[in-house]
C-alpha cells in the first residue's frame, strides 16, 4: 500500500461499455474507491459503481436554502419591526404579521439553495479544470470517440503501482498505462 506522488494513477482501456462496467464492478469488489471512468457517452451503471454514495451537494443545498430563508425572514422582520415600526390600518407591530413574510422568505430560500447547488457542484467537482493528468495518456483522445477507460488513482488507499497495474491487466483490457502528473 504505497501512495505514489510521481504518477496520477493507472488507466486501462476497454473496447466496450460492458467490459468497462465489469471492470468497474471488479475494481469496486477488490476494494478500490478512488477511480474514475471515461467514455464517449454516459453509462449510468458505471456511474453507480464508481461514484461515492454521498456527494455532499444535497447537504450544501439544504444549508444554503435554510440560511437564505432565515436571512430573508430576518431582513423582513428588521425592516418591519425595527426600522419602520408604523401602525398602519390598525395592524399590530409584532411578529403576528409573519404570514405576509412567507413569499419572500420562500423565494430567498430557493434562490440561495440554487446558488448553493451550482457553486457547490462546481467546487466539489474541481471545476473549471482546463487540464487533467489523464490527458497525458496518448490514446485518451479516443475517450470522446470510441474508447472506454477506467483509471484507478494513486490516492486510493489500496493503490500500489505494481499490484494495481497487474490487477487491471487481469481484467482483459486493450492496454494499461500509467498516468503521469
Amino acid at each position: 500500500m504505497q501512495a505514489s506522488n510521481e504518477i496520477y494513477g493507472v488507466m486501462a482501456e476497454f473496447d466496450s461499455p460492458n467490459s468497462l462496467l465489469e471492470a468497474a464492478k471488479k475494481a469496486r469488489a477488490a476494494g478500490y474507491r478512488k477511480m474514475d471512468a471515461y467514455s464517449p457517452f454516459p453509462i449510468e451503471e458505471v456511474c453507480e459503481e464508481i461514484m461515492p454514495e454521498d456527494t455532499g451537494v444535497p447537504r450544501i443545498v439544504l444549508i444554503c436554502g435554510l440560511l437564505g430563508a432565515s436571512s430573508g425572514f430576518i431582513f423582513q422582520a428588521i425592516g418591519e419591526f425595527l426600522d419602520y415600526p408604523y401602525n398602519i390600518g390598525g395592524r399590530p407591530i409584532a411578529i403576528t404579521n409573519w404570514p405576509a413574510m412567507i413569499p419572500i422568505t420562500f423565494e430567498c430560500g430557493i434562490l440561495c439553495a440554487a446558488f448553493g447547488a451550482v457553486f457547490g457542484m462546481l467546487a466539489l467537482n474541481g471545476l473549471p479544470m482546463p487540464y487533467h493528468p489523464v490527458f497525458n495518456v496518448p490514446r485518451f483522445e479516443r475517450a470522446s470517440q470510441d474508447a472506454f477507460f477506467l483509471c484507478i488513482e494513486s490516492v486510493d488507499p489500496l493503490f500500489d503501482r505494481g499490484r494495481t497495474s497487474q490487477f487491471l491487466r487481469g481484467l482483459s483490457p486493450l492496454q494499461v498505462s500509467e498516468v503521469a502528473h
